[in-house]
């Protein structure tokens, strides 16, 4: 069995969406009354494009261009606060990319004060950003300590040079080591290192050497990202897709997780370790699925409650440059013309993939409150999988939770895909079919999904 058909990081996938007529966002606003919501700038903006890479960013644009970008954004933000309702607060503003350390310090500056002063942040909002070695120096560090950034997301994939240099890295050990020792020494709340496992020819060895530097840094969270090679990205023009074993990708897995759980990180995801810590507790249990999230620029996703929206799924770097340009010229941002609305059924679904894959899983008694139905009435597959010693139920004195155990994790990429209500799998095999992808299809029996963390 495959247990890497397709990484479920949201649902539905993009490749659901279609054009919407006549939706106007003052009427979905309402999602975000309240406290608890996320709001998302996407920098689309990268030096180079790594061999992997199939997300919606481009390479080569100049400061100037950046610039046009930016003030895109701004005159987003300022039609976006004159109909967000009075209540609202925004918890979370995370900046992704692309490479947002691409910008220049004045950039960076800038787009914060624009977003502090448009945007109504939360007095303790987690401000998170992610990075990259090669762009990551002691000025910005500081720079973003100052500016209240609380979280630093950085990708380095690996300390070893040759699988460096086979991902299509720009940066090399030396450089993301000074990148890791600048980042913890800035004295950010929560600094987490990105790594790939399952390359052709990497070894538990190789991949533990990296963990080790890692673990060096004491940083409070790890990811541990199996390798897809995605459709239109270099690695599979070069023809490496068939290089990768599911079995070598496994084993991988399995040593990596034994040694980041023996250095004190806990699991939390398939992908995700946290530090431990003292004590030995875990983090707090958070709602997902309900809260909304509102997206800034062009390539993010906003959610507000059944609406889903976002700008068409693009994977070249021309369809890329030109929505860029498009929203560079757009003076309008409350019509809607892309996105999905999700029936009351699609929302369920959606609950119970987004609590299943993360620790400690599904709120049964929550679930009933919310939905008025029992879980594993609705998803005959949970018992099965219950039978099949992936899932398991745990109180934690207020609920019983239905989450992974510790084989259920590595089956994750797997089981998700499996919740695919039959109308959003047929919305993305038209998608493929119209681009081309029903014999990748066919040739690797599964879907690819994004790896962005949104």
């Amino acid at each position: 069995m495959n247990r890497y058909v397709q990484y479920m990081y949201s649902y539905p996938h993009k490749t659901a969406y279609r054009p919407l007529e006549n939706i106007d966002l003052r009427d979905y606003m309402v999602n975000l009354e309240g406290e608890g919501h996320g709001l998302y700038l996407h920098l689309p903006f990268c030096e180079s494009k790594c061999g992997y890479c199939n997300l919606f960013s481009v390479t080569g644009c100049s400061q100037a261009h950046m610039d046009a970008y930016l003030e895109g954004v701004v005159r987003q933000m300022r039609q976006y606060r004159e109909i967000l309702p009075g209540s609202t607060v925004f918890s979370d503003f995370t900046i992704g990319g692309g490479t947002p350390l691409l910008l220049s310090p004045g950039q960076l500056e800038e787009m914060f004060r624009a977003a502090k002063r448009e945007m109504p942040l939360g007095a303790s909002c987690h401000v998170v950003i992610e990075t990259a070695p090669k762009q990551t120096d002691r000025e910005k560090a500081r720079l973003l300590k100052a500016l209240g950034v609380t979280r630093v997301s950085m990708g380095i994939q690996s300390f070893e040079e040759e699988e460096l240099a086979w991902l299509g890295r720009r940066h090399d050990s030396r450089r993301a080591r000074e990148a890791a020792g600048l980042l913890m020494e800035t004295g950010f709340e929560c600094v987490n290192f990105d790594f790939i496992y399952g390359l052709p020819g990497q070894t538990a060895e190789s991949l533990l050497r990296s963990l080790r530097w890692a673990v060096s840094y004491s940083p409070e969270e790890i990811f541990l990202y199996p390798l897809y090679i995605k459709h239109g990205v270099r690695l599979e023009r070069d023809g490496k897709k068939a290089l990768l074993d599911p079995e070598h990708v496994y084993e991988l897995y399995l040593q990596g997780r034994a040694f980041l759980k023996e250095q004190g990180y806990d699991q939390i995801s398939m992908r995700r370790f946290v530090k431990r810590s003292v004590g030995g507790v875990r983090p707090e249990f958070q709602e997902c699925g309900f809260t909304g999230a509102l997206s800034l620029g062009c390539g993010g996703r906003s959610y507000l409650g059944r609406l889903h929206t976002c700008t068409p799924y693009r994977i070249t770097r021309q369809e890329a440059l030109e929505e860029i340009e498009a929203f560079q010229k757009r003076e309008d941002f409350l019509s809607v013309s892309h996105g999905i609305l999700l029936s009351e059924e699609e929302l369920r679904r959606r609950y119970v993939i987004k609590h299943l894959l993360i620790r400690p899983g599904i709120p049964r008694q929550v679930y009933r409150q919310k939905f008025g139905r029992e879980v594993m009435e609705e998803f005959p597959l949970l018992r099965t999988w219950v039978e099949q010693g992936w899932l398991e139920e745990k109180s934690d004195g207020q609920d019983v939770f239905l989450g992974l155990t510790e084989e259920g994790l590595g089956f994750s990429d797997y089981m998700g895909p499996q919740l695919i209500s039959e109308e959003i799998g047929e919305k993305m095999l038209e998608w493929e079919r119209l681009n081309g992808w029903e014999n990748r299809r066919q040739e690797n029996g599964f879907l690819q999904g994004e790896s962005e963390k949104l």
